[in-house]
């Protein structure tokens, strides 16, 4: 493995230069153990995560770079699930891989899991914010409305979807809670059947724990799929940093740190004669699991390219294949938990993402919408063709982000 590793392979994540006396050490352990609950949330949304990110890549076109929040997308149907009953609920609780616990018990995990999150390290902003949207008119139930402001922090906002301004207003929100990384996210113009959206926003900035030299930055070839090469802005390192190697037979690893290195980047590289393709069939919880245990500390160059795009997904039908169908359906649908008598469904999830890769650090960004509807030198480690990248909180193992890179300048 580390023979395979010295010599020009792929890779992710950079390095940041963290300054002296910020009077801050390396991050080593959470401010307290995870409870049982807790790690079972981590557990199920690391799974929920693998499992959309494959079925998100299989709608995809092949050639095309992908990036989404699980997270975002986990939070934004915990909140739903809080107001669903009977069967609905079931299955929103399946697809999230939270069959077995209670509602307490999920809200209680989300709770800590997002308050561990965005106050681990105080080098790094992550940020997680969400809102309910509804029409004056529509009587949400109270029962639903406490458990989101106790347990997500929700801000809850009665507004005239027919005035021309309202988009612009939820959009604003998502903005003004991305970093202006999201401007939008509303549909337009708000249809009449339309009553309610459930929003979740996340938002990271990390600067790696080692940064690169930008002086050294230059065009360098990046191997597209179809074996063509293509000149890209690329990053390297002066010198060896310290970086976490590992993988398999599919894959070489790498991790690089941001901040006090509790949140980190994973590349995915194929290994040569492995196809990106085939990494992603085989990729899933278990896995991902063999991968973050293989990994170890080494020192390194690395040689990545800056990147920077945007992606956005409707996951209607890839939500509907993973279990919660019922949830879309007009007639069977069972949101009774936010309104006894209307006759509530889900009509869209929508979700956008953003991510900025460069030689200072990492920013990303993602928004969730649920709308609801009435019926040989030095050793080298080069990132030159596509690969695969999770942003996650080592400590805690909680993936963040993913993403697949096949063209780094679009």
């Amino acid at each position: 493995m580390r023979e395979c590793l010295r010599r020009s392979i792929l890779v992710l994540a950079g390095a940041a230069l963290l300054g002296c006396g910020d009077g801050f050490g390396p991050i080593t352990e959470l401010p307290r153990e995870l409870t049982s609950v807790e790690r079972a949330l981590v557990d199920a949304d690391n799974d929920f995560a693998v499992r959309i990110f494959e079925r998100v890549n299989a709608q995809s076109s092949a050639d095309s770079n992908l990036f989404l929040s699980p997270l975002s997308i986990s939070v934004a149907l915990g909140m739903t699930i809080n107001g669903a009953g009977g069967e609905t609920m079931d299955a929103i609780a399946a697809t999230l891989g939270f069959s077995g616990l209670q509602i307490d018990e999920i809200n209680q995990g989300y709770r800590g899991l997002i308050d561990l999150l965005v106050e681990l390290d105080p080098r790094v902003t992550m940020n997680i914010a969400n809102s309910l949207w509804h029409r004056p008119e529509f009587s949400v139930q109270a029962a639903f409305l406490d458990a989101l402001a106790t347990f997500f922090d929700a801000r809850v906002e009665a507004l005239d979807f027919g005035a021309p301004n309202a988009p612009d207003i939820i959009d604003q929100w998502v903005s003004d809670h991305t970093n202006g990384l999201i401007e939008s996210i509303a549909p337009r113009p708000i249809r009449d059947e339309i009553v309610m959206f459930l929003i979740n926003a996340v938002y990271f900035k990390g600067d790696w724990t080692h940064r690169f030299d930008e002086s050294l930055t230059m065009a360098r070839p990046f191997t597209l799929l179809d074996g063509t090469e293509k000149s890209v802005p690329t990053m390297r390192h002066e010198d060896d940093v310290p970086v976490r190697i590992g993988g398999d037979d599919l894959v070489d690893l790498l991790e690089l740190s941001y901040g006090g290195d509790a949140f980190t980047m994973v590349a995915a590289v194929p290994r040569p004669g492995v196809t990106l393709e085939e990494v992603v069939e085989e990729f899933d919880a278990v896995r991902w699991n063999q991968w973050v245990a293989s990994l170890d500390s080494t020192d390194m160059t690395v040689v990545m390219p800056k990147f920077e795009f945007e992606y956005s997904v409707r996951l209607n039908d890839i939500l509907s294949d993973m279990g919660m169908a019922i949830a879309f359906d007009p007639n069977l649908a069972d949101f009774s938990g936010i309104n006894p008598t209307a006759e509530l469904y889900i009509d869209r999830v929508q979700h956008k993402a953003f991510v900025r890769v460069d030689e200072v650090g990492t920013e990303a960004a993602a928004a969730t919408s649920v709308d609801f509807g009435v019926t040989s030198a030095p050793p080298v480690f080069q990132i030159d063709r596509p690969f695969i990248f999770v942003l996650r909180e080592r400590i805690s193992g909680t993936i963040l982000f993913m993403g697949k890179v096949v063209d780094p300048a679009p």
